[in-house]
């Protein structure tokens, strides 16, 4: 595994291109494009006022940044420096900013979710669509990027409208039976819409490309319901976690449950691996040392490592108790995951906050946990193989594939502390991103 230097970023904002050559990230209003091989600057733009969301077009030809105070979104050209596009949207305000899959339509959202604006920057015209839904996740789109579904809120009911993202034109729109629908996402093969309600309401609907409702699920009533959802690559499963701690998975064809994962702070079956952190004091051995030591050794010093060991069963986890009076209560499954060759499934228990639950989905059970000393921050597979990065917001990066466990340190001075991560396309490298810095780690093929 090798680092690269470290490199000032604000607002956790460091990109890889969709084509895997160039990483942008935002130091203020500065944005600034690296080739991804070689890290050496391509691009350096400046914006008006200070990013706050940047995304790439999906052909990496153009770099979107939304100044959401400002109400400002400003486009550049990777192949042409010197034009750029600037989208005001005035008194209207911005709370949120797209690409459209082809890569030359921008969605902006205006403030109080009045509309949402399609401007077109090859004929620079521009549409509106009406009534957007302020909620988690309003709009999505098919990975093949033919449709888009919205989330629309009109007289106190909540419609779906499924535009042809060709032309723009409305393919369907109908009244989905919720009370206060929260989000959508469609499977990953286009053909199922899943929407879902508030957590006060534990209810996911499916509905067809046609607009027919196909399935509606509940789990049970009286009590918070959905947090967090996941499809498989496959379509075949759609992963629900809930705030009683348990993920349910639905079936493709009957779209019914076909068995539910629980999270108890006691791990009891013998056949799960637990895999627990453990400090260790660096040995350096005393005639080696040279005053002053060397960065690397000076790093390697006064850091703590860590390494894993396999815990013996029953293992206690740390379990926190969540405040009940509180909004948003640290509760239930935050943060679920497949793997790209749909085996696993990766979860995490609010509740249990230093531990991810790696499940295999062929055999439908608990296969691994992985203990951390400190709370889970992040965590995400890498688009190639199966193989789990976690961060806990230390200079550790953490993998786990299924021949096992590693627990590497970032070899920097001063503090770096990581709290967010992602993966390069080709699974060879991946940005590992603090509040004020980044660095890009890369691996070698054989390594865990």
């Amino acid at each position: 595994m090798n680092f690269s230097e470290l490199f000032k970023l604000s607002g956790l904002l460091g990109r890889f291109s969709p084509d895997g050559r160039c990483l942008a990230s935002c130091v203020q209003y500065r944005l600034v494009v690296r080739d991804v091989n070689t890290l050496r600057i391509l691009q350096l733009y400046t914006c008006l006022d200070q990013i706050q969301h940047i995304e790439w077009s999906s052909d990496s030809l153009f770099i979107l940044c939304a100044m959401y105070k400002r109400g400002i979104v400003q486009v550049w050209s990777l192949e042409q420096p010197d034009w750029h596009c600037k989208i005001d949207e005035g008194s209207a305000g911005l709370v949120a900013s797209c690409w459209s899959p082809d890569g030359r339509h921008i969605l902006n959202t205006t403030e109080f979710h009045l509309r949402i604006t399609v401007w077109s920057l090859c004929t620079k015209s521009v549409s509106y669509i009406k009534y957007p839904k302020a909620c988690q996740q309003g709009i999505a789109f098919t990975k093949d990027g033919r449709y888009m579904a919205v989330a629309e809120r009109r007289d106190c009911k909540d419609f779906i409208s499924i535009f042809v993202c060709s032309d723009w034109q409305l393919l369907r729109h109908f009244d989905t039976e919720t009370q206060d629908l929260f989000g959508i996402e469609w499977a990953p093969n286009g053909c199922v819409l899943a929407v879902w309600d508030t957590c006060l309401e534990y209810k996911i609907l499916l509905y067809s490309l046609d607009g027919r409702l196909l399935s509606t699920y509940r789990a049970y009533e009286w009590s918070l319901g959905i947090k967090s959802i996941a499809w498989s690559p496959s379509s075949q499963f759609l992963a629900i976690g809930s705030y009683d701690e348990k993920v349910r998975i639905l079936n493709h064809v009957t779209w019914k449950k076909i068995t539910e994962f629980e999270h108890p702070a006691t791990i009891a079956n013998a056949k799960t691996i637990v895999y627990k952190e453990v400090e260790k004091s660096p040995s350096v051995e005393t005639e080696r040392l040279s005053f002053p030591p060397t960065r690397a050794l000076a790093s390697s010093l006064f850091s703590t490592q860590s390494k894993y060991d396999i815990s013996q069963v029953p293992v206690s986890l740390q379990y926190i108790k969540p405040v009940a009076d509180r909004a948003n209560p640290k509760m239930g499954i935050g943060m679920l995951a497949f793997s790209p060759d749909n085996c696993f499934l990766a979860t995490k228990n609010d509740n249990i906050p230093n531990a991810v639950w790696i499940w295999d989905v062929q055999k439908l059970k608990l296969f691994v946990v992985l203990e951390q000393l400190c709370a889970i921050q992040s965590f995400q597979w890498d688009p190639r193989q199966p193989r789990l990065a976690v961060c806990t917001g230390n200079s550790k990066v953490y993998l786990w594939s299924p021949a096992g466990c590693v627990s590497v340190q970032v070899p920097m001075e001063g503090d770096f502390q990581i709290v967010s991560l992602s993966w390069h396309s080709s699974g060879d490298s991946m940005a590992l991103l603090s509040k004020d810095n980044f660095c890009v780690c890369y691996l070698e093929r054989e390594e865990v």
